[in-house]
C-alpha cells in the first residue's frame, strides 16, 4: 500500500515538474484518490482488502483509511459474500467460493461512492514445492521452488517476517510500590523475550514458463544482511504465493519498475497505473488498485541464530548499556525503582541474604521498549 500511494505522488510531480527546480502546485484532484489492494483466498483462508484515500502533500500522513465502506464479493451467480471492516480501512474476507465462478468486487463508501472491480477469476496456485535457505557472504538468503502449470504461470510472492527480540541485559526482577520491596517478575511481567513482525517491502514476480518445465528453481525471496537483528536468536518467515493473471502482472511489474526507478532526473516518468478497480459514478474518477483472487499457498521456515554463525550483531544503540556498579539498598528502593526509569537487575548477597540490587537503565532491560511480549500463537521453539 505505501508503495501505492508512494507511485501516486511520484506520477504527480512527474506531471507537474521539470527539470528548473520550482513548488509545484498539485491539483486537488490527486487528493482524496482510492487506494485499493487486496488478494481474496477463495478456500476460506482469512485475506484482507485495504481501502484508504491519497490525501494532499502537505499532509503529515501519507494516506486516510477508508472506513465504513460496505464491501461484497458479488458472483454472476448471484451470491453476495460481505468484508467486514476488522479495523480502519482493512476488511475481512472469508469465505470458500466455487473456483470455477466469476466475481466482481463492489465497494460503497461511506459518502456514497461507488466502485466495481473488473471480472475476477479465482486461479488455483501450485504449491511451494521447496523452501529453505543459504547462508552466503552477504548473510542468508531465504528462498522458494515451485513449478508453474497451464492455469497459473505468474506468480506474486508475500511474506511477514517474525523474531525474537532480547534485550541487551536481562532482568527477572521488578520494583513493588505496594509492597515496597523488589520481588520475581510474573510471567506476564516478563521484559526480556519479546517478539517483532514485519510484513514484506517488495514486490516478487515471476514468470515460470520462462523456466525450463515452468520450474522456479530457489526464487530469492529476501536477503538478510549479515549481523541484523533478525537472527539475534530465532527468526520465522511465513510466505505467501498466490497466483496472479496477465493484467495484474502488468499493474504489479509496472509499480515495480516505477518504484526502484524515481531517483534521478534521467529516470523514465512513471507510468501511469489505474489497475481494475473504476468508479461507477464518473468514469473520469482516478482509482488505484489491483484486486486478485485464487488459493493463496502458504509455507513457514524457521532460521537458528546457531545455524547461522558466524552471525556478529551487535546495536549500537545499546553500546553504553550497563549494570551500575553502585547498589541501591532497601530504604533506597522507592526513590531510584519508583520512577521505572531504572530497574533492578542483578541482586546484592551479604551471606544468603539479599540486602540490595545494582540498577540499569530500562531502556537496556525492557524489550517491550522495542518489541512485543505477546507470543504469537504459530511460535515453535523447535
Amino acid at each position: 500500500m505505501k508503495m501505492l500511494l508512494r507511485l501516486f505522488v511520484v506520477i504527480t510531480l512527474g506531471m507537474t515538474s521539470c527539470r528548473i527546480p520550482f513548488d509545484p502546485e498539485v491539483p486537488d484532484t490527486f487528493a482524496d484518490v482510492l487506494i485499493v489492494e487486496g488478494y481474496l483466498d477463495s478456500e476460506g483462508k482469512p485475506s484482507q482488502l485495504r481501502l484508504s484515500k491519497t490525501v494532499p502533500l502537505s499532509a503529515d500522513t501519507s494516506s486516510i483509511p477508508e472506513t465504513n465502506a460496505q464491501v461484497f464479493l458479488t458472483a454472476f451467480s448471484g451470491e453476495n459474500y460481505p468484508l467486514t471492516e476488522i479495523e480502519p480501512g482493512v476488511y475481512l474476507f472469508q469465505a470458500d467460493v466455487p473456483e470455477e465462478g466469476t466475481y466482481t468486487l463492489e465497494i460503497q463508501l461511506a459518502n456514497g461512492d461507488r466502485y466495481q472491480s473488473q471480472p475476477i477469476r479465482p486461479i488455483l496456485t501450485p504449491e511451494i514445492i521447496d523452501v529453505g535457505y543459504n547462508r552466503n557472504e552477504e548473510g542468508v538468503e531465504v528462498f522458494v521452488s515451485t513449478k508453474g502449470d497451464e492455469n497459473a504461470d505468474d506468480f506474486l510472492w508475500t511474506f511477514e517476517e517474525t523474531w525474537i527480540y532480547r534485550p541487551r541485559i536481562r532482568t527477572t526482577y521488578i520494583y513493588d510500590p505496594e509492597l515496597g520491596d523488589v520481588r520475581f517478575r510474573t510471567e506476564a511481567e516478563q521484559i526480556s523475550l519479546c517478539f517483532k513482525t514485519e510484513s514484506s517491502p517488495d514486490i516478487l514476480l515471476e514468470t515460470s514458463s520462462r523456466f525450463q518445465d515452468q520450474v522456479v528453481f530457489q526464487k530469492t525471496i529476501t536477503q538478510i544482511p549479515e549481523g541484523d537483528e533478525r537472527i539475534m536468536e530465532r527468526y520465522s518467515i511465513l510466505i505467501a504465493q498466490k497466483a496472479i493473471s496477465e493484467d495484474a502482472v502488468q499493474f504489479w511489474d509496472i509499480l515495480k519498475k516505477n518504484t526502484e526507478d524515481i531517483g534521478s532526473i534521467f529516470s523514465p516518468l512513471p507510468s501511469q497505473i489505474t489497475g481494475n478497480i473504476r468508479s461507477l459514478d464518473d468514469e473520469s474518477r482516478p482509482v488505484v488498485g489491483q484486486v486478485s483472487m485464487g488459493v493463496v499457498q502458504e509455507i513457514r521456515l524457521y532460521v537458528d541464530f546457531v545455524d547461522v554463525l558466524p552471525w556478529p550483531y551487535i546495536d549500537p544503540q545499546f553500546n553504553d548499556c550497563v549494570i551500575g556498579l553502585d547498589e541501591v539498598r532497601i530504604p533506597d528502593y522507592s526513590a531510584i525503582f519508583g520512577s521505572g526509569f531504572t530497574l533492578p537487575a542483578r541482586e546484592l548477597l551479604v551471606g544468603t541474604s539479599i540486602v540490595g540490587y545494582y540498577p540499569t537503565d530500562r531502556r537496556c532491560a525492557d524489550c517491550t521498549l522495542y518489541a512485543s511480549p505477546v507470543r504469537p500463537d504459530f511460535w515453535e521453539d523447535e
